[in-house]
């Protein structure tokens, strides 16, 4: 989430924020942004999904900031954002990871990207991250190593996900 965006104030501010869960009225984010929601966002609850796309710019901000939406409101108009962690199952073979779905979203997701920019970096079609991402297959050997370089590059650690050996 780049400075200056729309919704930049709502990610900074949740960014900051610290709590497990807080609550903000559409007013109070509305100030923060300096301008009015659009009125699919107080008439539409899909407006508040918490999907990552590229087209849904305001649940980056929120997602972006370690945020989830866990509940609207729409007559008191107000919004609950709740902390969240994901939890990846990565495998690992004689010390080194083993390229499959989870190791491959955790990096993905570390690196903040979307599939299409990760796509772009790996120099594969979206669909090929798609398809690893949901175990349709793995990656090969060549493009492991090239994980592992890129893995490498971005400083990707371990602590917040979970690890297992695999033998």
């Amino acid at each position: 989430m780049k400075p200056g965006s729309k919704y930049y104030p709502l990610y900074d501010y949740l960014q900051r924020c610290g709590e497990e869960e807080t609550a903000l009225t559409f007013a109070e984010i509305e100030a923060m942004m300096g301008s009015t929601l659009p009125a699919s966002a107080r008439q539409r609850k899909n407006w508040w999904s918490n999907r990552d796309t590229a087209s849904a710019l305001q649940a980056r901000a929120w997602v972006n900031a370690g945020y989830h939406v866990k509940t609207v409101d729409f007559e008191q108009e107000t919004i609950t954002f709740h902390k969240f962690s994901a939890h990846y199952n990565i495998q690992r073979k004689d010390g080194e990871i083993v390229w499959q779905q989870d190791a491959i979203r955790a990096l993905r997701k570390h690196m903040n990207m979307t599939q299409s920019q990760f796509a772009e970096e790996l120099g594969v079609r979206r669909q090929t991250i798609s398809e690893w991402e949901n175990g349709v297959y793995d990656p090969d050997r060549s493009t492991s190593k090239f994980l592992k370089l890129i893995a490498k590059n971005a400083d990707f650690k371990e602590p917040e996900i979970e690890s297992s050996e695999s033998h």
